[in-house]
């Protein structure tokens, strides 16, 4: 895949642009942080000013990290040019780079997200913007080698911020760091924000730590109705309330590091808030089937499921057809990718689908039983005729994840997506079974798939495995 580079434009003014110079400032950094031990950090709240200003508060959550290594970071940042209302932006590009080298891009996550509403790749949300570009070498620093996710966040309500979540929570495991950049309360004129002009350092702090202690508490609602009632200029609020509805009842929050710019100018009329919070806990792991998932359709939702899937079919062939009225269990309202398979007289017929998680298992079914009756470009559109003698399978999908290997995928329990620069192809778990073909003729026929040779599989490729849960007509 051809290289496209998105080269940060903060070296020389927020930071130094020689690289050794920069590594030097970030390590005096590190060495002067004296954070409280953390074990499990699974995120960092970090201050994204000029590290003159607020490197020495980064430096404490990041230090929690030396030793640790994860495959996936996850950059979440607020956008401070761009407006976008209910929305967040993923780069088009393969790398990042900083002075300390190119970072690359998460793509199969990356390709996953902007699968959902409201993910856009919105250039000039990218190339000024230093919330996630100034966390960048401080990560590189420290972790060294990680695929990056770089998103930059619009201005989220409640619940754009809790489908954000969703989403994200989706798309990433217990590998996942992820780093939310946020500076606290902008005081002064300059910034239209004096709630108070006496003991001004004691009152921010109060006003700061309160906003934490929301945070702390994991209080969702709480935070956006203190940001809401004081009116505390914390410009990465989005990407905080979208941190707090995605953490698990059991993670716990630490307050590492506290400081304001005014302490360092001596000038309290015009200042930033710093703040650095490590989340100690786990991601869970939604990339395979747990003992719940796998009994999670009952025998009542499955039935529902594929009546839903062939009213949809007849529906296309007879508008007159009258409604289809069921009951829409939680079951059936979960995100997930979702085929819908039909077979006639044991042949395939037809065979459309979402691999990636972005609507209720109902809505993507309803929806790829039309695509398979009448849009897979491998058959002739389904006749009236034929609907008697078609069965329907549904497969609904875990979200897919990365494989380091081939070596990892499993014969009949994994579904397999290869990569491999503008060449793509899938196969659902059951392909392979039905076929009877071991791992390495299941990737021959996946590469040939794509549009390569059956070989070519065998470098230069990424894989994606997901799980699925099959049900179809008796």
């Amino acid at each position: 895949m051809e290289e496209k580079i998105l080269h940060s434009e903060l070296a020389g003014t927020w930071y130094p642009a020689d690289p050794e110079r920069l590594a030097g400032e970030l390590d005096s950094y590190i060495d002067a942080a004296d954070p409280e031990p953390v074990e499990r950090v699974m995120a960092l709240i970090l201050p994204h000013a000029g590290y003159q200003y607020s490197g020495q508060v980064a430096a404490y959550g990041v230090k929690l990290l030396k030793g640790r290594s994860f495959s996936r970071v996850v950059v979440l940042g607020p956008s401070h040019r761009v407006v976008m209302h209910n929305s967040i932006s993923i780069p088009n590009v393969t790398h990042l780079e900083t002075p300390l080298g190119k970072i690359e891009i998460d793509q199969g996550t990356a390709v996953r997200l902007r699968g959902y509403e409201g993910v856009l790749s919105n250039p000039h949300a990218h190339v000024d913007e230093h919330s996630v570009q100034i966390e960048l070498p401080f990560l590189q620093l420290v972790l060294g080698k990680f695929k990056l996710v770089p998103i930059v966040c619009g201005d989220l309500d409640l619940a754009g911020a809790k489908r954000i979540a969703q989403m994200l929570l989706e798309n990433i495991d217990s590998d996942t760091l992820m780093v939310i950049s946020s500076d606290f309360t902008h005081y002064g004129r300059n910034f239209g924000y004096v709630p108070f002009t006496a003991d001004i350092e004691k009152n921010l702090r109060a006003l700061d730590l309160g906003a934490f202690e929301q945070i702390r508490q994991k209080k969702l609602n709480g935070f956006l109705e203190y940001v809401e009632n004081t009116g505390a200029t914390i410009c990465g609020r989005s990407p905080i309330a979208v941190l707090l509805a995605m953490l698990p009842a059991e993670s716990q929050v630490h307050l590492l590091k506290y400081d304001n710019s005014g302490v360092m100018t001596a000038d309290w009329s015009h200042c930033v808030s710093y703040i650095s919070v490590a989340v100690s806990g786990m991601w869970p792991d939604n990339s395979t089937l747990n003992s719940h998932e796998k009994h999670l359709f009952s025998s009542k939702d499955k039935a529902t499921l594929l009546q839903l899937a062939r009213h949809r079919i007849r529906a296309k062939l007879n508008p007159s057809e009258p409604d289809f009225d069921f009951e829409l269990t939680a079951s059936m309202q979960k995100v997930m990718g979702a085929f819908v398979t039909l077979h006639k007289y044991g042949q395939l017929r037809g065979c459309i689908g979402e691999i990636f998680p972005r609507r209720s298992i109902c809505e993507a079914v309803a929806e790829q039983a039309v695509n398979s009756a009448f849009h897979d470009p491998r058959f002739p559109k389904l006749r009236a005729d034929e609907l008697e003698d078609v069965d329907i399978e549904i497969s609904a999908l875990t979200a897919p994840h990365p494989v380091s290997s081939p070596d990892e995928i499993e014969i009949g329990r994994h579904g397999i997506v290869l990569y491999k620069g503008i060449h793509s192809a899938v196969f659902l778990p059951q392909v392979a079974l039905e076929q009877g073909w071991d791992l390495e003729t299941t990737l021959s026929h996946l590469s040939m798939k794509a549009g390569m040779g059956p070989r070519d599989w065998e470098s230069g490729c990424d894989f994606h495995v997901f799980e699925a849960i099959v049900f179809g007509e008796v």
